[in-house]
């Protein structure tokens, strides 16, 4: 009797973690060794500063626990590097977990964290930024220095979030990393859908597709709905 084989199950919401040293630089030779560690609800990060300039940087999913992760991706950040994290001289928690960072000097909101380093980037001229994440929208506004003046979040569900996107990733089976091209596969602007809710969004999306919708179309539908439901909270806390 033939054993059959399972079919691997393919998971078009996983996005990829990843891990990047820039070239040409040495800690070695840096004053001053900094580090930001970001615990999101879906994704954490850690980017390591060597005198005012990035050195490393690592990217991972987030587990269920906070400060686990917040030394599995500050691990990562620093594989490869021949760093410790004793070298640090000053590390900052931010995110969901940043009260869970072990090895942080101080705890900063994302929303502070966010004005600071839009400000750092591209300098004074930013007044607004919009923080797509894993749960929720914020629109954030700021002053010359990269101070928070106001903002506004949408947390009340997850649809129009990154976890919007990656279940209809795996709803329409194109790997997430692909939605924005595929997006613009279309020859007309569909009307939106209602992203109220995930569930609903889902299920708006699945009916689409028994219509005969192609995949293109339904997602083109979503994103638009997400587009325009970040519009007006940027239009509320003004741009």
């Amino acid at each position: 009797m033939k054993e059959s084989k399972r079919e691997e199950k393919i998971e078009y919401w996983r996005w990829r973690e990843y891990h990047r040293i820039l070239p040409d630089r040495n800690w070695k030779n840096a004053d001053i060794i900094t580090a930001g560690v970001d615990i999101g609800s879906v994704g954490s990060k850690a980017v390591i500063m060597t005198d005012d300039e990035v050195y490393s940087c690592s990217v991972m999913r987030t587990g269920s626990n906070s400060p686990d992760s917040a030394k599995k991706v500050m691990d990562l950040a620093i594989e490869g590097t021949g760093l410790k994290l004793n070298n640090l001289q000053y590390i900052v928690g931010t995110g969901y977990g940043r009260v869970n960072v072990p090895m942080a000097n101080k705890a900063i909101t994302e929303i502070a964290c966010h004005a600071k380093g839009a400000n750092y980037i591209w300098g004074p001229t930013v007044r607004t930024i919009l923080d797509v994440g894993g749960q929720d929208v914020k629109a954030i506004h700021c002053d010359e220095r990269g101070r928070v003046t106001s903002f506004l979040m949408n947390d009340k569900c997850a649809a129009g979030t990154g976890r919007g996107m990656e279940v209809l990733a795996d709803l329409l089976k194109i790997p997430i990393e692909e939605i924005g091209e595929a997006s613009l596969k279309i020859d007309e602007e569909p009307e939106p859908v209602s992203i109220t809710c995930v569930v609903f969004s889902k299920t708006e999306a699945m009916g689409l597709l028994r219509k005969g919708w192609p995949k293109e179309k339904v997602l083109a539908a979503y994103t638009r709905a997400m587009a325009i439901r970040m519009c007006k909270l940027l239009e509320r806390v003004g741009v």
